[in-house]
């Protein structure tokens, strides 16, 4: 039988189970694409051979498929090992620092300036790259790097062949020929992306953020707060990396250099902020770095400029002012405001710094799905389905094709229970995104006053279903949790009255349940649908899929509320018949044969159910269309005494929706008989109360199937 994957919610319960257990954190981090970095080395040692990953073969599909492999130069490209191009390789030497970064062909300068911005805190620096790695002890041509992704760390497994022409690395290189760490790296990126080529262009705050799990921030440096000086101070005092660019809307002066040295369209480390004195007056610098290793700032301040003559020898020292075209200088803080235009600020998270003398954030982590007709609901333009939790970044793990979003704030005013849209309609936001926009993270800084918060984070256009995660970064200790976090059922108390009385309704019913089951008084599941269907014929008009319940026709040919049809997620038929009352008879009573059939106390157990599920559909189906909007069933499922987070209501949707997004009585009901035999069945085999069961292969088949 060929191997089949899990699927989703499968999956997920599996991730979330791992992530538990460890995994996915720095020192446990997952394999990127299986392969086990260890198990490979080990392999190949002992065939003697050097390692091909077949999962990044060297060639065009490493390159790309588009214009990059179209070039003429990458036509004639020849991937090699390092010990083919050089003598003597090294995979570090003297320590990995920025000038061990130099830009090659590919336009991945963004890239670049976060690794400079990494090489600045060695602990960081080794996180992402192993150090324990060489090409001379235990060589066997493999190699691996680590990355976050959305949420979990990942080792990514590469071997050593780097393309080259004429013998020279084509894109990233130490400025040791020598070196490797640099290139080898990029390529690991490379294939975390899929390509070289999906490396050209991109922001410098999501490779900062994939080498630390941090949180980035943009300031518009026109636009910047008066105390920028003092943010960047405080942001170098927590460890945090930085990066800037000046911006250009004209594409061809991409990566143009100016009059004054600096370049256009291209991404900057920011390595270094001192007050020096000069003429006896304190001056603000910054210093920075242009990952192409040379063309550097000519202004005041930069290596050659005429007026170091004026500073003090000891201040020349402190500043490490040095004259060498090594991409790196120092301006002062008021020409670097009037020439850059962004700035970009990755927060680290405690883990992350190794001085306890540095302030660090207190974070939370929260993952989400915005699911159409449950919690796809668009922004604010779009009252409806919203995704929210009390508690600053959200990020999107989408691909490249990347969706608007943003997030709003809103006080919750000491409301615990899910906001319905009436909140949103007549609450205003006390914060939100300054814009929606279509990048793989939107972060913003804000000051709040103590309270007890909403945060919803969404799409702008409603209906674009995803996975998203929102952290919250915050300067004090702060408790963030989904809304609905508490999974449960409420335990209804039978009323007190005259069991022994036989009122007329239930003489009613046994009469017609007679009528259907003859002398042994127990039913099957055909026979169930026409009794349920006879019960009702006094009913309102309810939508099913067989149609509609207008009348009592004791006739397979009328139209019934239970069809034995019944559907899959977004309307899909199936060809199973009796679904409903199959499920019925071991879920609803306790008393059960496994025959599956029903006698008359247990069909009247399951009718007194129906009859209050009916009221409840009922007052939800205001314009009287037989049907529910999905986004109403979270109210409903409560108001029937069930209590589920949002991952829950998420299933409930995609099982039980039409394309329209609407929910008719025959998938409502079927939905709450799921619910109430799920519950009894999980709380039958949770006798000690912890809400952990354990069961064998068959034990669960028996219940999955039945249920």
């Amino acid at each position: 039988m060929p191997y089949m994957l899990p699927g989703y919610f499968c999956d997920r319960v599996i991730r979330e189970r791992d992530r538990r257990n460890g995994e996915g954190t720095v020192t446990q981090p997952l394999k990127f694409e299986g392969q086990d970095f260890v198990v490979l080395k080990k392999r190949c040692l002992a065939q003697k051979c050097l390692f091909e990953d077949r999962v990044f073969p060297a060639g065009v599909q490493a390159l790309g498929s588009h214009e990059l492999s179209q070039k003429t130069k990458m036509k004639a490209i020849t991937w090699k090992r390092p010990k083919e191009i050089c003598e003597n390789p090294r995979f570090i030497i003297g320590g990995a620092n920025r000038t061990d970064i130099c830009q090659g062909d590919l336009g991945d300068c963004w890239f670049l300036a976060a690794i400079a911005c990494l090489t600045l805190n060695e602990r960081l620096l080794f996180r992402v790259i192993p150090h324990d790695q060489s090409f001379t002890e235990n060589y066997a041509g493999i190699f691996h790097f680590q990355f976050w992704r959305y949420g979990d760390w990942v080792d990514v497994v590469i071997d050593d062949c780097l393309p080259t022409y004429n013998n020279q690395l084509v894109f990233t290189k130490s400025n040791h020929r020598n070196e490797f760490w640099s290139a080898l790296l990029e390529k690991a990126y490379a294939k975390l992306h899929g390509s070289y080529e999906a490396l050209k262009g991109g922001n410098t705050t999501e490779a900062m953020e994939d080498f630390t799990g941090g949180v980035t921030e943009f300031f518009e440096i026109k636009d910047a707060p008066r105390d920028m000086y003092r943010i960047m101070r405080k942001a170098i005092e927590r460890g945090s990396l930085m990066g800037c660019s000046i911006d250009t809307i004209v594409p061809v002066q991409y990566e143009t250099r100016m009059a004054c040295g600096l370049v256009k369209g291209h991404a900057y480390s920011v390595t270094g902020l001192e007050e020096a004195l000069f003429k006896g007056e304190k001056v603000k610098l910054v210093r920075l770095r242009n990952p192409w290793g040379q063309v550097e700032w000519n202004g005041s301040w930069s290596d050659s400029w005429k007026d170091w003559s004026f500073v003090d020898k000891d201040e020349k020292a402190r500043l490490q002012h040095q004259v060498t075209e090594d991409g790196e200088f120092w301006m002062s803080y008021d020409d670097f405001t009037f020439h850059f235009t962004k700035l970009e600020i990755c927060n680290l998270t405690a883990d992350a710094l190794e001085s306890d003398k540095l302030q660090t954030w207190t974070v939370s982590v929260n993952e989400g799905r915005w699911v159409r007709g449950c919690s796809a609901g668009g922004c604010r333009n779009f009252p409806g389905g919203r995704y929210s939790w009390r508690g600053k970044g959200l990020s999107s793990p989408t691909g490249r094709n990347l969706f608007t979003i943003g997030f709003a704030i809103y006080e919750m005013h000491g409301n615990k229970q899910h906001l319905q849209k009436d909140f949103f309609l007549y609450n205003a936001s006390r914060a939100r995104s300054k814009t929606y926009i279509n990048m793989r993270e939107v972060s913003q800084r804000f000051r709040l006053p103590p309270s007890e918060y909403v945060i919803v984070p969404s799409t702008y256009e409603p209906h674009q279903e995803g996975e998203f995660i929102l952290r919250v970064f915050s300067e004090k200790r702060n408790l963030s949790e989904e809304v609905e976090n508490t999974i449960s059922v409420d335990r209804p108390v039978p009323p007190p009255g005259n069991t022994d009385h036989e009122s007329e309704e239930q003489q009613q019913f046994r009469n017609i349940f007679k009528q259907i089951a003859g002398d042994d008084m127990e039913i099957s599941a055909d026979e169930l649908k026409n009794v349920l269907n006879s019960v009702v014929n006094k009913r309102e008009q309810l939508k099913s899929h067989g149609g509609d319940v207008q009348g009592a026709q004791l006739s397979h040919s009328s139209p019934s509320l239970f069809s034995p049809m019944r559907r899959l997620p977004m309307g899909r038929p199936s060809t199973s018949r009796g679904t409903l009352p199959c499920a019925c008879r071991p879920d609803l009573t306790p008393q059960t044969d496994g025959s599956g059939r029903l006698n008359l106390q247990e069909f009247h157990h399951l009718w007194k159910k129906i009859k209050a599920w009916q009221k409840i559909f009922k007052h939800y189906d205001t314009d009287q269309s037989g049907t529910i909007n999905s986004h109403e069933m979270r109210n409903a499922v409560n108001d029937a005494g069930f209590h589920l987070n949002s991952q829950l209501y998420n299933i409930i949707t995609m099982r039980y929706a039409d394309r329209h997004m609407n929910i008719d009585f025959d998938s409502f009901i079927c939905c709450f008989v799921r619910l109430e035999g799920m519950f009894r069945a999980f709380n039958a085999f949770d006798k000690d109360g912890d809400g952990i069961i354990k069961l064998n292969v068959l034990e669960w088949l028996q219940l999955t199937m039945y249920a």
